[in-house]
């Protein structure tokens, strides 16, 4: 049993497989992820500004920003807007806020990455 733990080869698989796990996980971290938001709210002139406020006290420009007056009175205002670089963590917690504010009505968060 003394000469398993000395051996040069103990325990190699283990390590292989934790250098196979952080080279995957060091290969996923490169490739570019952008976090997507889809944001439905009633039509109020400040919510636009209190959702970019959220990324723009973190540093972060969104890359892309669309919105439209929706519904039939035009009263619902849909935003969707993309984010590169923000880890999923993070965007939970931005979305979970956003849900916070009164007249935001949902939230929806995916992600996509590009190869």
């Amino acid at each position: 049993m003394l000469a398993e733990h000395l051996s040069p080869n103990a325990g190699s698989s283990n390590a292989a497989t934790a250098f196979s796990a952080t080279a995957s996980a060091a290969n996923a971290a490169a490739e570019p992820v952008v976090a997507c938001f889809s944001i439905t709210a009633v039509a109020d002139p400040q919510v636009m500004s209190r959702v970019l406020e959220l990324f723009a006290k973190r540093g972060l420009i969104p890359s892309r920003w669309h919105s439209d007056l929706s519904g039939r009175r035009r009263d619902e205002l849909l935003i969707d807007l993309q984010v590169e670089g923000l880890e999923r963590e993070k965007a939970d917690l931005i979305g979970h806020a956003m849900r916070q504010m009164v007249p935001v009505m949902s939230v929806l968060i995916s992600q996509k990455s590009y190869a």
